[in-house]
């Protein structure tokens, strides 16, 4: 019998990519960025990491089994233990454990698996956790510990943040900017802040990383990066008793973290390059704007998620270049 000539659709090169080899991949580019939140925060950060993980991975199992009632659970491919990580680290690491188990539940519940489970969802599902509970327990999500206090958990010493100084010096409050920690600090991560948001140099270790392994690609972080210090900049030029300088903005509150590791989420982003650098732009443009003129100090996490809701229209509009076709 002749061999049969079997036709299948593209993609016909396979590089050994699969969702759980990135989803570990991801984790292991947050590995510096979770010691120097264990280094920096002690007890509690071991608590909340653990408990928003195992939170997570459960949550997805019970879902998955009782309520879908698939046969296969997807807990082994690493996406809900990256969302229970990535959710941590948005997180105080004062949180009382049941406020720990609610952004699970929402993160997963709502946010993902709602939608159908991972590759349907058009949220960050971690940030939907995460701005539900900033939302839902604000007092709680707003009080942060002061790094050094490795044996205390809901007890520790809370203090402000550098971008809570940095909101009360445009409302007018000229010693604030003074109060700020030095940039070297703020670069290692000794200031007040979320688990995984403090250390813009464990988060640029997992950048280089991702970018070694071929994970993600340039584009959404630097665009991002390059937005953010360029707009604050430019409004530190005009005013510089009220704005902060664009490494200051850099180097604190969520923006590397968010940057790197929430917005270049493969199903809520844009697929070509040309997507991805108006996706990052305008999350930087937004971030920015938030932080300087919103109510809120951060505005990494509303940035993502209103651009997430632009994804598919940004993706009808930047399709890449059809070969072989024929201008009429």
């Amino acid at each position: 019998m002749a061999n049969k000539l079997i036709v299948s659709l593209s993609p016909h090169v396979h590089n050994g990519d699969s969702v759980q080899r990135n989803m570990y991949g991801v984790m292991i580019a947050l590995i510096p960025a979770l010691l120097v939140s264990f280094y920096m925060f002690g007890l509690g950060a071991v608590i909340v990491s653990l408990t928003s993980v195992a939170s997570c991975l459960f949550f997805e199992w019970a879902i998955t089994k009782f309520i879908l009632k698939r046969e296969r659970t997807t807990i082994a491919d690493g996406s809900a233990a990256l969302t229970g990580l990535l959710l941590a680290f948005n997180l105080p690491s004062n949180l009382p454990l049941w406020i720990i188990v609610i952004g699970a539940l929402v993160s997963i519940g709502i946010g993902k698996m709602t939608f159908g489970g991972l590759g349907c969802n058009p949220f960050n599902p971690a940030l939907v956790g995460r701005v539900f509970l900033l939302i839902s327990f604000p007092v709680q999500m707003t009080s942060w510990p002061v790094t050094g206090q490795l044996l205390s958990y809901t007890d520790a010493e809370t203090g402000a943040t550098p971008l809570a100084l940095m909101k009360q010096a445009i409302h007018g409050d000229t010693e604030a900017l003074g109060k700020l920690p030095d940039t070297l600090d703020l670069f290692l991560g000794n200031n007040p802040g979320c688990l995984g948001e403090v250390s813009a140099l464990a988060l640029l270790i997992g950048l280089f990383y991702m970018l070694w392994k071929k994970i993600i690609s340039w584009h959404i972080p630097v665009s991002i990066l390059v937005t953010v210090f360029v707009f604050s900049g430019l409004m530190h030029w005009v005013d510089p008793d009220t704005y902060a300088s664009p490494l200051v903005h850099l180097c604190t509150g969520g923006l590397m973290l968010g940057a790197i590791f929430m917005a270049t989420d493969y199903v809520t982003s844009p697929m070509s390059h040309k997507g991805m650098i108006l996706y990052g732009v305008c999350i930087g443009f937004l971030t920015v704007v938030i932080r300087l003129f919103g109510a809120y100090p951060e505005g990494m996490s509303f940035a993502i998620l209103i651009m997430n809701a632009f994804t598919p229209l940004i993706n009808a509009y930047c399709k890449p270049k059809r070969f072989g076709e024929v201008k009429k």
